[in-house]
């Protein structure tokens, strides 16, 4: 693949939809170079908190972006992409409509949409336990859903260049990430 055929793919998706299921993935199979937006928080708030919540994340992306604005995650992502010279670099996480632009700043770059209804996203998160908030009851899950940071999830989903409905197992999802992956390198 030459640098011209570098090719990167920005994930959105809802929480508990699927988006960390592809990005390992394509790591795996595609040799992927993964990142996300969320990367730059966790690395600063594990110097301080030692078990990291969804809410901890939400409130210092609001005050970074709040502080800095809206494009304060991208462009610390951006001064490790523009290195890259060849290969499927993977950015996981949008969640403002910046994060769209973003990615679509480079050439070659596509915008991927993994979604599934609420009820089943919330019951993945609440038995997975990956977060300390993730057992939560599904009104406090529908709260933290309404949160300033997650209600542009479905916006960006809508401007996406392809939507993967993630209702079946994780092969039939794989099949939908091979089919997508195929039409970006020109198959």
């Amino acid at each position: 693949m030459n640098e011209n055929k570098k090719i990167i793919i920005g994930l959105v998706g809802e929480s508990g939809s699927g988006k960390d299921t592809v990005a390992d993935y394509l790591k795996e199979k595609y040799g992927a170079i993964l990142m996300r937006f969320a990367d730059p928080l966790r690395e600063t708030l594990s110097l301080y908190v030692e078990n990291i919540s969804r809410e901890d994340l939400q409130w210092f992306s609001f005050a970074l972006r709040n502080r800095f604005g809206n494009k304060v995650l991208s462009e610390t992502l951006r001064k490790k992409i523009e290195p890259i010279k060849e290969g499927i670099v993977f950015i996981n996480g949008m969640r403002v409509l910046e994060d769209y632009d973003f990615v679509k700043s480079f050439p070659n770059s596509y915008v991927v949409y993994v979604t599934l209804d609420q009820k089943s996203r919330w019951e993945r998160i609440y038995t997975r336990k990956e977060k300390s908030d993730d057992k939560v009851s599904f009104e406090k899950f529908q709260e933290m859903e309404r949160a300033e940071i997650e209600v542009n999830i479905p916006k960006i989903g809508e401007k996406a260049d392809f939507r993967l409905e993630n209702t079946g197992t994780k092969e039939e999802l794989f099949a939908k990430v091979d089919e997508v992956v195929s039409m970006l390198q020109g198959g």
